[in-house]
């Protein structure tokens, strides 16, 4: 499957610029997923490019082809919506082969894509049920069957998931993980829920206020986050200002914080250039260790605290710390402390984020 690009793409509905110059890479048998809040121009720009909207500028390239102004019946994508839009008059198998009566395929081949995808999805068994037969997950795995059918050069799914309850949720995901590494199907995906977007995503690009604020691998983006609200978007983050004072001989940058100074390691070579900067300073809940007087052999980025609050999340604890100087963090650990609880908190160098404002 060809690769899609978004070059210099505007989209504005009266005075507002809902979409804002996005450049977008997709690359060949993977899955990008636009991430971001309600109203950030993610769906704005999955329907862009399904050519259900018209940008008001910019260019869509598929496969070398600048395919902006074909209508969408021309472009060979598949589309899965958050509504399922299975059509309720129709059996499972005529809700998948009615896109391919409309291509004129022969019955021979329509029966043959039809059963193809129904058995990829796990539906063939229930091919003459109609919807109101089905569960939310199964019309879900019908609208996939449909959209896979039409052999689409692009998938697009927008949030196809948000209308199930948890569990299928996590089950769809990773059907939908599988099923596009086993058919290798290039695809973007929208939704506003990080799990979601780091199960199924080989990239991400993060929106907010319809602009692309950072793409990158689930893993980049989660611990070397471009600014506070990448960091606070992908998931609970402790944020802090401060002031680089110094670097060490091993690159280490000394922040000056309103706990005590702080350790942190650069994620890009020696950054000597940030001494003097004022900076933000993010540390997830499970990059502290916490740590009482009997086991302490560490004497950096070591903070007193006492333990305000406790909350059991099945494999681990969450806790609400209260440190010296009346700062208080939120911090998760495999170790059980009591409330009222005198600790020692640790904080890792490597794990501490160091944050551009997101202003």
């Amino acid at each position: 499957m060809p690769e899609l690009f978004l070059e210099n793409v505007n989209k504005r509905y009266g005075k507002v610029h809902a979409v804002k110059n996005v450049n977008i890479k997709v690359e060949d048998g993977k899955i990008m997923s636009l991430l971001g809040p309600s109203g950030c121009g993610k769906t704005t720009t999955l329907r862009i490019i399904a050519g259900l909207t018209s940008p008001d500028e910019g260019r869509i390239i598929l496969g070398g082809k600048d395919i902006t102004n074909l209508p969408p019946e021309k472009r060979n994508m598949g589309m899965v919506f958050q509504n399922y839009a299975v059509w309720p008059h129709m059996t499972v198998y005529e809700n998948v082969a009615f896109p391919l009566r409309g291509r004129r395929l022969s019955d021979i081949e329509i029966d043959k894509r039809v059963k193809e995808a129904l058995e990829l999805v796990k539906m063939y068994e229930l091919r003459d049920r109609y919807p109101h037969q089905l569960s939310g997950g199964q019309q879900q795995r019908v609208a996939l069957a449909r959209a896979i059918a039409v052999y689409p050069e692009v998938i697009l799914l927008d949030e196809p998931l948000s209308n199930l309850d948890a569990r299928l949720r996590e089950e769809m995901r990773v059907e939908i993980r599988e099923l596009q590494k086993k058919l290798k199907f290039t695809a973007v995906y929208v939704t506003h829920d990080q799990i979601e977007a780091f199960t199924i995503s080989d990239k991400i690009a993060v929106m907010s206020e319809g602009k692309i604020i950072q793409v990158g691998a689930p893993k980049e983006l989660y611990y070397n986050p471009a600014n506070e609200f990448v960091a606070n978007f992908l998931g609970k983050v402790n944020i802090m200002d401060g002031e680089v004072v110094s670097i060490d001989d091993s690159c280490m940058l000394v922040v000056r914080t309103y706990i005590g100074n702080i350790k942190a390691s650069p994620k890009k070579g020696c950054r000597e250039d940030l001494v003097g900067s004022k900076v933000f300073i993010g540390i997830r809940p499970m990059s502290f260790t916490l740590l009482n007087g009997n086991n302490l052999r560490i004497e950096e980025n070591i903070i007193n605290g006492t333990i305000l609050s406790s909350m059991f999340l099945g494999e681990l604890f969450e806790y609400k710390i209260e440190l010296e100087g009346g700062k208080v963090i939120t911090a998760q650990s495999t170790e059980e402390f009591k409330e009222g609880n005198s600790v020692k908190v640790h904080i890792n160098p490597d794990k501490v984020l160091i944050l551009a404002s997101s202003s």
